[in-house]
């Protein structure tokens, strides 16, 4: 059965909104990743989507939560999807690739965007608190939450040095040469962290 003119044009208009929606949320992880939230201005993601500031927060209300989605779409999608051994390298290798295509950038968006409002802050705690959860969950140790934050103070503190410090060698270091020489010292921490760290690619080390 034929879509009527009117159906039709309502379904066209909704994946023209939807293809909108997306646009601003990867502009908006761009900018976040690149500047940091304070910096990275509405009317600059709206140029970088090539939408307009209107349809910005028609369909996000804000930039605060704009910056929620982005970080809801990113960072705990990795949550839920990958295994809780694999987390600490797809994060890492994410981190490491600089923005690469299909990278997910969330913890770039987290250091370029501390230090922000008590609101940001509170958000990135969270995603943080979120993360070490997983983490400890590799550790049968009775202190694994602490394990666990000094994991994620590690992943952070090379993410500061190489994406927003730009520390030689650190910065233009192979990621899978990183990735090989954290993970060998990390076990010592995580004890089920798996010390197999093979080649990045699509799937960033997951077997």
């Amino acid at each position: 059965m034929r879509e009527s003119p009117q159906r039709g044009t309502e379904g066209a208009y909704r994946r023209d909104a939807q293809g909108t929606r997306l646009r601003l949320l990867d502009a908006a992880s761009e900018l976040f990743a690149e500047r940091g939230y304070e910096r990275a201005t509405v009317r600059d993601i709206a140029a970088r989507a090539g939408a307009n500031q209107a349809l910005l927060f028609r369909y996000f209300g804000s930039k605060k939560a704009l910056f929620g989605e982005v970080m809801a779409r990113g960072g705990q999608e990795q949550l839920r999807t990958t295994p809780a051994e694999r987390l600490f390298e797809v994060a890492l290798r994410g981190m490491l690739a600089g923005g690469g295509a299909g990278a997910d950038r969330s913890l770039e968006v987290c250091l370029r965007s501390i230090g922000g409002s008590d609101e940001i802050a509170d958000a990135l705690r969270g995603l943080g608190e979120e993360y070490a959860e997983v983490l400890a969950t590799l550790s049968g140790s009775d202190n694994g939450g602490l394990r666990a934050d000094l994991a994620l103070s590690w992943l952070l503190g090379i993410g500061l040095m190489r994406v927003v410090v730009a520390k030689e060698p650190l910065a233009s270091a192979d990621p899978d040469t990183v990735c090989r020489l954290v993970a060998g010292a990390l076990g010592s921490l995580l004890e089920s962290l798996p010390n197999d760290v093979e080649k990045g690619g699509e799937n960033g080390g997951i077997p």
